[in-house]
Parts: C-alpha cells; structure tokens; sequence
C-alpha cells in the first residue's frame, strides 16, 4: 500500500498555560518499560472526497482533540526521570502538544477494515510513532488517515504506564462526544466519560512504589541507566505475520458454557472465561510442537473498586492488576476431550480469586508474570475487554466499522472486544504467522460446529 504523509499537527489543550507535574503511582509503574499501546479505529464514509475531509472532517478532528484535552491533560504531556526524584512524573509544559499525524492511502479500506487477514505492517502504517528516548516518553499520538471516496481511520499511540485501556477508551468516547456535539465554547462531558483525579487517595503505606522501581530495573537487560525511559527491545515481526479477528456470537458463547456448566455448575462462566478459555486452547492446539513444553495464560483485572477507600469508575491511569496461571503443560490445553473445560476452570478460578487479592501483592505479581513470560514456549495474554464500548465512539460519523488492537503483534497478547452489532458476542483478535493462524481459524471453526 502507498502512504502520504501530508502534515503533522501540533494540537494543543484549548486555554491551557500552566505546569503540571503527576508523579507516576505504583499501579502505572509495573508498565514503565511496555511498548505502546496501539488501536485503529476505522470508519467508513464513501462519500468522504478530499473537499470534504479537509474542510470539514479534519478540522472538527482537530477542534474536538484541543477541547477535549482540557480534561484529559495528562495526554498532552511527557513521562520524564528527574535525576533528584526518587520515581518517574508526567509533566505538562505550557507548549506542550499532542502531534497528529494527517495522511492519505490509496489502500482498500474495505480490506484493511475487515475481519479476515490482514498483514500487520499494512495496519502498522495507519498508527503514529509515539516518541520515546531514554530521557523522555511522549504519552500519546494520534495519525488521521484518509482514504479517498471509502473513509478514514484514527490510529492511535499511548504511553502505558499513563493510562490503561479503560481510560484510553474513555478518551477516545469523550473526544468523539465533543467532536460529534461540535461544542466549540463550552466542554460538556457526561460524567461517565469525565476523568477523575483522586491521587490522594493512593498513598504508598506500604513502600510499593519502591519495590515496583526495583522489580522494573531487575528486568532491564542493561543496567548501566536505570532511569532510562527506553522501553524493552521491540520484537521483531517477519512479512508473512497477520492480524484477524475471530468471532464468537451470543449463540456461540451460550454452546460453549453449556459444554461446561452441566458438569460444573460452580464455575465461574462469564463470556469473558468462555471466550478466552476457547479462543486460548485453539491457540495452543495450533502452535503444535512438544506436549510437555510450558505454556501460561494471563489477564489484567480493574482494581478501582478493590482498593480501600476505593477509586471512582472514572479514575485517569493505570489500575489494573495482572493474574495469572503458570507453568502449565501444553497437553492440558490439547487433549481431543477436557481441554477446552480444563481451560474454563483455571479461569474460573482465577476470576472468582481476583476480587480477594491484596495490592501489595502486586509487585510480585509482576515479578512472575515476566519471569513465566521468558520461560514459557506460549504465554497468553488478554488486551481489551467486553466492557469498554469502543463501538460506542462516535465522531458524527456513524460508529466504527471496526476497532483493532494492533499492539498485540509485541507478545502473544488476544485482543478482545464487545460485537460491533451488539448481539452479545465477542470479537477475538489475534496475530501469527500465516501459517498459524490457518491453523488458529480451522480449529476455532471446527469446534464451534460440534
């Protein structure tokens, strides 16, 4: 595909002159060092000439992004080291700005759109860099692209360790809100998709945010800079890797819990540990290979309302907690009969765990989830949730056609998402080699037939 770039704005929050300096918290320091989370958003738009797009749809882009800002300041900003300070800060500098990238491709939206294979470089083109050094981290970018006659794309680009995915997707809804409403003068955002800063109500009793700095520094391969924003080495992705979206409808998850719940009714059977649970067992059955080698599964759960006092639903950052299952043998999750149960109940009982667990175990929460990471011949892991509504955003556009996570070509990460349509369902992304996801999709069509 051909990509022009024709401009890159320099966006900054609508009246906004001061300095603002947000120490990182314990919850977002565990993601210091992750590679940037990455989503495209596509919406389709056939009768979108170039007339149209940069007279109408790019400036009320661009007009919503400043406005919206106001609220979501942090984004505007840069994650930064001071040499006297004990942990890393986001700093909002008076000029400082969020860059958008603005271009245009004669690629097939229909295409890149779709659920089917798409190679993940080609998708890679319709997100921005996200600048990032060893002194300073931008913590978000934006690329705006354009396709003549079919629509455009949002690609965006954030700083993990300033936000998570649920206030991620909060941002975007809100700037597609003020977008959509065009209110030029007055922000009015809804209180659900207003950010909340309650940082007084994280006090680190517990000498957390040292022992997060310690656990983050131990896993750096060079330690000669260990105030060194540069995150871990990028991996390296070869021509033939895609990404597809797989999906379960509400017919579909409802088969799959009933292959369960018959058995065990105890079971914790939400949608999310019967998707994964399939979607996890598909993955390993594909990848083949030696039955007793190690595989381990992981999730991130919302600890908002866990923490005591507890966080608004609203709270701006990262407060996810991860959890995981370790060390398993690849035959668990690959024999002909079982595997898919054996699946359901290490979820299960993972899920129904989470809500007992202590924040100060985070930290070593952390520690063996890279430690299983390094070991294991298959680690999975999930981004994204049913619950975030990215259908819901927006711009006076009509909904996206469809939202992927494409940041998961940097681990063996499934993304997941609520159905499009609303029916109930999930959507499943993934990204392999060809010649796994081949497999990947015969294993998870068969299954369903059954």
């Amino acid at each position: 595909m051909t990509l022009h770039i024709i401009d890159i704005a320099r966006i900054s929050p609508a009246g906004y002159s001061d300095l603002l300096v947000i120490p990182l918290t314990f919850l977002d320091l565990p993601w210091l060092l992750f590679h940037p989370v990455k989503r495209v958003f596509f919406y389709k738009l056939t009768e979108a000439t170039h007339e149209h797009f940069h007279s109408i749809i790019l400036p009320k882009l661009t007009l919503s992004l400043s406005l919206v800002l106001r609220n979501y300041l942090p984004l505007s900003g840069s994650i930064t080291w001071d040499q006297n300070e004990p942990k890393p800060s986001i700093v909002v500098s008076p000029n400082d700005v969020v860059l958008v990238t603005i271009a245009e491709t004669n690629a097939d939206f229909s295409h890149l759109s779709g659920y089917g294979q798409r190679l993940v470089s080609e998708l890679h083109s319709l997100l921005p860099k996200l600048p990032v050094s060893n002194e300073s981290a931008t913590a978000f970018s934006t690329q705006i692209t354009f396709f003549p006659n079919q629509g455009f794309s949002i690609g965006v680009a954030s700083h993990h360790a300033v936000l998570d995915g649920k206030t991620s997707s909060m941002f975007i809804k809100a700037w597609a809100h003020i977008c959509k409403q065009q209110l030029e003068n007055v922000i009015s955002l809804p209180e659900n998709l207003t950010p909340s800063y309650p940082w007084s109500l994280l006090k680190d009793l517990t000498g957390l945010n040292e022992k997060t700095i310690a656990t983050v520094r131990s896993l750096r391969e060079d330690k000669t800079n260990i105030r060194s924003l540069t995150p871990f080495p990028a991996k390296e992705l070869g021509d033939d890797v895609v990404l597809a979206t797989l999906v379960l409808s509400r017919n579909d998850v409802e088969r799959l819990r009933e292959q369960v719940k018959n058995d065990s009714p105890s079971l914790h059977l939400s949608t999310f540990v019967v998707a994964y649970a399939y979607a996890w067992t598909c993955f390993v059955k594909a990848r083949g290979g030696s039955r007793e080698r190690s595989v381990s599964l992981l999730f991130v759960g919302d600890f908002r309302q866990l923490l005591d006092p507890p966080l608004p639903a609203t709270y701006f950052g990262n407060c996810m907690f991860p959890v995981g299952s370790y060390d398993h043998k690849a035959a668990e999750f690959t024999e002909e009969k079982g595997s898919f149960i054996t699946a359901v109940e290490i979820l299960s009982d993972l899920v129904k765990g989470f809500s007992s667990r202590k924040i100060e175990t985070i930290v070593k929460e952390v520690a063996d989830s890279f430690h299983f990471q390094r070991g294991s011949t298959q680690f999975g892991a999930i981004a994204g949730s049913t619950r975030l509504g990215i259908y819901e955003s927006d711009f006076g556009w009509g909904r996206p056609v469809k939202v992927d996570i494409v940041s998961i070509d940097q681990g063996e990460a499934i993304s997941m998402a609520e159905r499009r349509d609303k029916s109930g369902g999930v959507e499943i992304g993934m990204c392999l080699k060809k010649t796994e996801m081949d497999l990947v999709k015969s294993f998870f069509n068969n299954g369903l037939l059954r």
